[in-house]
């Protein structure tokens, strides 16, 4: 099964939001069938085969996240992330003003669901391949 510093050498290769799909493919190799991402403190949970899971530890200080969301201002926000004009502190940032607690990556179904504080989904968009 993965680890924790598997997944880290995996990451250490992203720069912006614009490596995501090279990510996700390394993902794939160590065995990693999903995650959540958790905008408050940055922790993620890495799910694989058999229930088994992964729990990284917190990435920065904690975040507020906004009690309501911003769908149109979060696709505004992620649509740069993607273009590579943002890093990764300032996405996380950007998803708590709108409302983003949390996100999920699915690499089954190849998709990335992103919630509010009381857990709708507020998008979900394709990975791409």
């Amino acid at each position: 099964m993965f680890t924790i510093e598997q997944i880290k050498e995996a990451h250490a290769k992203v720069k912006s939001g614009a490596d995501f799909p090279n990510y996700i493919q390394d993902l794939i190799i160590l065995g990693v069938k999903g995650y959540d991402t958790f905008v408050h403190d940055g922790h993620v949970e890495y799910y694989g085969v058999n229930n088994y899971t992964v729990i990284s530890d917190e990435k920065y200080n904690l975040i507020e996240i906004a009690k309501s969301a911003n769908k149109e201002r979060f696709i505004e926000f992620l649509v740069m992330h993607q273009d590579g004009q943002t890093d990764y502190l300032t996405f996380c940032n950007h998803s708590a003003q709108c409302g983003i607690a949390k996100w999920r990556v699915d690499i089954i179904e190849m998709t990335c669901t992103y919630f509010d504080l009381a857990g709708n989904e507020i998008l979900i968009e394709k990975i791409p391949g």
